[in-house]
């Protein structure tokens, strides 16, 4: 298949359990949660698009482009790796990446030695091959993936509360305050969570903290 993708960068992981580890970001276009369209902000199914902040339509991003195969596709995240002595990372995401990262493209990766980290929603089931998954349910989609690496929830979401999610089968389990224009009293909700639930811990957005990509 041909790969669309809206941008390739080079940064710090900002979130979650690799936070501040340097990697490629992949950001494939499309979702299935909304447009991310500006006028279909009151449309998306999945309660996101009232609160998403990232922009995943087209491909005319830095980087971005469609991609014929998986080899091409490796080949121009490679291009954004600055190091030779150290296990190259990259990051997919979206939008939704697994509407378009499938089995061979994770086997070009992987057969490049490439450590795979995916950030999906939890609505597309996983292709096969070695993936480090993060999943962040949304509100009114049905969440399929119910097992990986990292639960992160956007905190707080009606519907998304996270007794829901405590049961499910994965190593690290997080909030992360929603940003919006109450973002300062979303932290010190999450932060108290965690204090009454050690199982989770806070995720801050450090890549906005710190204005990088």
């Amino acid at each position: 298949m041909a790969y669309a993708v809206k941008e390739i960068f080079y940064t710090l992981q900002g979130e979650g359990a690799h936070t501040g580890r340097p990697a490629v970001f992949l950001r494939f276009a499309g979702c299935n949660l909304w447009t991310g369209l500006e006028r279909d902000r009151d449309k998306g199914p999945g309660g996101c698009s009232r609160w998403c902040d990232t922009d995943f339509v087209g491909t005319d991003g830095s980087g971005g482009g469609k991609f014929r195969s998986p080899a091409d596709l490796v080949r121009a995240v490679a291009s954004h790796w600055p190091h030779s002595d150290v296990q190259p990372f990259v990051v997919c995401t979206g939008g939704e990446p697994l509407l378009q990262l499938d089995a061979p493209l994770v086997e070009e990766f992987n057969s490049a030695g490439w450590f795979v980290a995916v950030e999906t929603n939890g609505t597309v089931d996983p292709p096969a091959g070695k993936l480090w998954l993060t999943v962040s349910p949304k509100a009114h989609s049905e969440l399929r993936v119910l097992r990986g690496n990292e639960l992160k929830l956007v905190f707080p979401q009606v519907g998304v509360e996270p007794e829901r999610f405590q049961d499910l089968a994965f190593e690290h389990f997080f909030l992360q305050p929603m940003d919006s224009p109450d973002k300062s009293r979303n932290t010190q909700q999450a932060l108290q969570y965690c204090l009454a639930h050690p199982q989770w811990r806070l995720s801050l957005q450090t890549h906005k903290i710190l204005n990088i990509p």
